[in-house]
Order: C-alpha cells, then structure tokens, then sequence
C-alpha cells in the first residue's frame, strides 16, 4: 500500500488494544470503498511498553511518531503500574508525546446523540441538543511547569509541591484556537480560570481579552471561574460553546462534560500543534476514558470514542469531512438500533465491543 498518509497507532493497555482493534476496521472499509489508503505503524506505549523495554515510551517510538502526519492512541495505565516511580509510569508516555510533539491544543467535544438523551444523568431538557467544544492548553501548567517534587523537611516530615505557570505566547496561541473554533460553531468562547485567587489566572485572563480584542472580531468572549464552570456545565451546559481554559481545568472540566453525554466511552479527543510552514499540524488522536483494566479482556468496552476519535483524525488531519460524517451519522445509526454496551446502559439490547462496531460497519455500508 502506498500513500502520503502516515498513521501512527498506538493501542496502549487496558482496553485500548481491544477499542483499537475495532476501529482499524475503518481503514479497511475506506481502502475499498473510497480509496482512502494510509501506510501505518503500530508501536507499544505505557504499561506494555514498560513490560517489553523498561520505558514508558522508547526514542524509536517518540522518533516515528514525529515522523508521522497523526498518531492513533488507545489508553495506557493499570494498578500494577501504581508503584513505578514516577518517571515510568505509563502516562509518562502519553505526556512525552504530547510534549515532544508540541501538541499544545486538546479539543474534547460533548456531544449527546439523539437515542443517548435518557443515558445521561441529567434531566433530557438540559441535555438534548447540546454541542460544547471544550479547549484544553495541554503542554503548560501544573503538569508539566518547574519547580516540582517532594522535599524532606528539617523535622522529617515532607511537603509536595508543583508549579502552575504560563506565558503569553502560550496563552495567545491556545486563544487563537479557540476563537478560529468559534468561528465555525457559535461565534462564542468562555474562558474559565480562577483569576480571583491565582496568578497564572489572572495573566489568563489579561492575554484572552487582549488577544479578543485584536482577533476576535464578532465572537463574544466571557470570562468565568473554574468552580462556577463546572457547576454551570450540569446546571444549563446549552449555554456554552466553546470552553477554553489550562491544564489542569481542562482535564477536569472535560471529564465533567463527558458526563453530560452519558458515558466516557462517548468522548473523543484531538491534540493539535502548531502549523507548520506548509499549514500542516502533528495530531493525536484518542478517546477520553482510561484503560479501564476492570473490564480488560471481557469483550464490552465500549468503541465509540476511539472510533469518534478517528472521525476527529479524518476531519482535522487529512480533510475528510464526508467521510468523517458518513461514521459518525452510522454511529448514530447503531445506537438508534437500541444497541448499548454496558457503559451506556439503557436501550434494547445488550451488545459487545465487536459487536457495536458490526453495526457501525452495517450501516456504513448502506451509504457507500
């Protein structure tokens, strides 16, 4: 197979092997159907990396991934992790990539498909209908910032600290994300900080509205804090459109929004660069639940946000926007069948990991 498109795919631990496996049936139907070829490379990352090289993430891995256009990622984690020092576990190798390829924007949509309305936990008039884009910075801030560590004290006890810290350039260029997204949504950005009690908050906040003013021409711009954004989101999340805010909110406010949608296995994610001089950016591409190693090898993880996730590529990677619809309307389609994994509870039938996925590629097939 030849091509242009370079893919990474990095399955992971947990359950993202078994959700991969799934998804790359994707590549196959757009092979034959639309001609849609991509030349991939498979490589371990987190716990099975460790298990196989003694690392998290190897420099011949981080090395082919920079050489790829996009990055396909499970999830990576596990208890019998818990005890690494903290450089090996397997996040670290989630966070070396997104570091190492400057993948500074994380896009996590919330979306509530029409037949998962009584999935969520929220009344159906608060949630039908809803489409919030949530931006998160993802290179800056408390996780990866200096000073950090654990320090002995002179009476033996210990204190652990860690630094929250941004610049302006980092600041403008997540801003700038967000209000080009506006653009293509709703003309409207929040930007959640907690500017009343911290610093780097208050250095957000002065950088958004600057920057709004200079390029934010017919976008409305509000400022909110991070504990009233996280209470608003499951009070009248519809007022949103698109959310931009730090690290380590972002992180949480995501995990929040995911379930207004009724389930982390619905959420995908994207992490962009910058564009380079030819207006090409590095992305990866994942879904937002973990490894979820309680139910690894039972069949009934549930695809759909690493097979939303893949949509994600197809839109911001290599502009396939019709094919990109065309799985996400059979997404809808599955789903409309009353077809849940245990995850979404609800519906009319009870299917597996494999078997979701059969009813995906089912109706795809009835619109190639």
């Amino acid at each position: 197979m030849s091509s242009n498109r370079k893919l990474m795919v990095m399955p992971g631990d947990g359950i993202g092997p078994e959700v991969m496996n799934e998804t790359l049936r994707l590549l196959d139907w757009l092979a034959k159907y639309k001609n849609i070829n991509f030349d991939t490379i498979e490589r371990d990352v987190g716990g099975k990396s460790y298990d196989l090289h003694g690392t998290p993430l190897t420099d011949e891995a981080l090395s082919d991934a920079l050489e790829c256009d996009a990055v396909l990622f499970g999830a990576v984690g596990g208890p019998k992790y818990d005890d690494l020092d903290f450089e090996l576990k397997p996040e670290r190798g989630l966070l070396t990539l997104r570091k190492e390829l400057d993948l500074f924007a994380n896009l996590r949509p919330a979306i509530v498909f029409p037949p998962l309305v009584e999935a969520s936990t929220l009344k159906p008039e608060v949630v039908e209908g809803l489409d919030i884009m949530i931006l998160r910075e993802l290179t800056g801030g408390v996780y990866f910032a200096e000073p950090r560590g654990i320090d002995i004290m002179p009476d033996g006890s210990k204190k652990g600290y860690d630094t929250n810290l941004y610049t302006t350039p980092e600041i403008e260029r997540i801003g700038r994300v967000a209000f080009d997204l506006a653009k293509k949504r709703n003309n409207k950005v929040t930007s959640v900080e907690k500017a009343n009690v911290m610093l780097s908050g208050v250095l957000w906040r002065e950088v958004i509205t600057e920057l709004h003013k200079k390029e934010g021409n017919n976008i409305e711009l509000e400022h909110m804090f991070a504990d009233n954004c996280a209470m608003q989101l499951v009070r009248a999340p519809k007022q949103f459109d698109v959310i931009v805010c730090d690290n380590l909110f972002g992180d949480m406010l995501s995990d929040c929004a995911a379930m207004l949608t009724g389930s982390l296995g619905m959420l995908p994610s994207a992490s962009l660069g910058a564009p380079n001089k030819d207006g090409i950016r590095k992305a990866m591409y994942e879904p937002v639940h973990g490894s979820a190693p309680d139910i690894t090898g039972k069949g009934v993880a549930n695809p759909l946000a690493q097979i939303l996730s893949f949509t994600m590529m197809l839109r911001y990677s290599f502009d396939y926007n019709q094919e990109a619809d065309l799985i996400e309307n059979a997404v809808s389609e599955a789903l409309s069948s009353g077809a849940r994994t245990p995850d979404l509870g609800g519906g009319s039938k009870n299917v597996s990991t494999t078997e979701m996925m059969d009813l995906v590629i089912n109706s795809m097939n009835n619109y190639r």
